[in-house]
Order: structure tokens, then C-alpha cells, then sequence
């Protein structure tokens, strides 16, 4: 009986020792795995959130520029085109000999 027991016990060992190896494994195949996808997103150009949260705040602050600039530029032109216009002199005839 004594050796059965052995036996068993050498039997548990092998399995669990089986069982370790197969958990580090699986371990290092999801770091591989995570490891590759980062390395995938990284090359498809993705940004952090919060460099897109900077961005986006400049573009909204170049929109209101842009606003305020293009109110100052249609009350100048408004201004412009209340003024009539001047007649323009007509063109001057060149001086030379004339055609025949």
C-alpha cells in the first residue's frame, strides 16, 4: 500500500507541476498577444485622449477667431461698399504712328 500512495503523490506532482507550466504559458501568450496589438494600434496613427482633448479645444478657439475675424472683415467691406465708386479714366491711346 505503501507504494501506491507513492505513486499517487508522484502523480500529483507531475500534474500539478504540468499545470504551472501550462498557466505560464497561457501568461506569456495573452502578453505576447497584448504586446502585438499595441504594437498594431501604434502603427494605425491612434492619439491619446487627452491630445485630443488639446486639439480639439485649438480648433474650437481658431472657429471663434475665425468668427470674429470674418465680422470684422464684413463690417469693413460693408463699409467699403457704401462708397460709390470712382469712375476709372478711360484707357489712353498709344502714341505712335498710325496703322495703315
Amino acid at each position: 500500500m505503501q507504494s501506491q500512495n507513492r505513486f499517487f503523490d508522484d502523480l500529483a506532482k507531475v500534474i500539478n507541476g504540468a499545470a504551472g507550466t501550462i498557466a505560464g504559458v497561457g501568461r506569456e501568450a495573452e502578453s505576447s498577444a497584448r504586446d502585438r496589438a499595441r504594437e498594431w494600434i501604434g502603427g494605425l496613427d491612434f492619439v491619446a485622449r487627452d491630445e485630443f482633448d488639446a486639439v480639439k479645444d485649438m480648433a474650437a478657439k481658431a472657429r471663434a477667431e475665425v468668427d470674429v475675424l470674418k465680422a470684422r472683415l464684413d463690417a469693413l467691406e460693408g463699409k467699403t461698399a457704401a462708397k460709390p465708386a470712382a469712375p476709372r479714366k478711360a484707357a489712353a491711346k498709344p502714341k505712335g504712328k498710325p496703322a495703315a
